[in-house]
């Protein structure tokens, strides 16, 4: 289980993060921080696997808040919640010691998922292509994650989600997660028009066929305990 805190100015939002992720597997979160002020010794003293910081109201706070965790925490996975997704906020949070950005915008029940695939680095982030590099925004299928890649490969050999879950050591939510993401990319709606893509742009190679297997249930995913306090709520 990957130690999680929570570093937030509302308990509104402390109270909605928590409740998404009351049933994501592999993560414990030990406590919530006050993010109106410092943070650092709460998180010096709880050194958490993972820091979840809410954008807040100042978005300098949050700011302030993210370099103090990487100072104090610096092997910690570093997160920032946000509603902003622009280029120069996600380079401001990025450039401050954040390790990727989330969108509040995304499906909730969906945060752990995320949370657990950027901790695996099976997502990896960098500043934006076009603020890092001055290039245009890569093409189409350009920009599919190696992860993304071995689903695509996957789904194109005609593997079902609770089969290519299996494959991967991963829960059947985690690829419908990836093969969203694979969707919007490529600009499909469906598996059937992903793997279409894929082979009339010589994306894959096709392998040799994979035997068929019978369809099993995925263990069930274990329960967060009740959230503790690290520091002032």
């Amino acid at each position: 289980m990957k130690k999680m805190v929570l570093v937030a100015d509302s308990s509104f939002v402390i109270e909605t993060i928590r409740l998404a992720l009351r049933s994501a597997a592999g993560l414990n979160v030990i406590g919530k921080v006050d993010g109106r002020a410092s943070v650092r010794r709460p998180i010096a003293e709880s050194q958490p696997e993972i820091i979840l910081v809410d954008e807040m109201q100042s978005s300098e706070n949050a700011l302030e808040r993210i370099r103090e965790c990487r100072e104090e925490a610096p092997s910690s996975v570093i997160l920032l919640l946000t509603m902003r997704m622009e280029d120069a906020w996600v380079s401001e949070a990025l450039a401050a010691g954040c390790d990727a950005c989330l969108s509040k915008s995304a499906h909730l029940p969906s945060l752990g998922t995320l949370i657990r695939e950027i901790v695996a680095r099976n997502i990896v982030t960098a500043l934006p292509v076009t603020l890092a590099e001055g290039k245009l925004p890569l093409g189409a299928g350009d920009d599919l994650t190696a992860r993304e890649r071995e689903i695509l490969g996957l789904v194109s050999d005609g593997l079902t989600n609770a089969r290519i879950g299996r494959e991967l050591w991963v829960t059947e939510q985690t690829v419908k997660f990836h093969l969203s993401n694979i969707y919007r990319k490529l600009g499909v709606s469906n598996r059937t028009e992903a793997s279409r893509f894929a082979y009339t742009h010589g994306m894959l190679r096709r392998g040799p066929a994979r035997p068929a297997a019978a369809e099993a249930e995925l263990a069930s995913v274990s329960e967060l305990r009740p959230v503790t306090q690290v520091g002032a709520a």
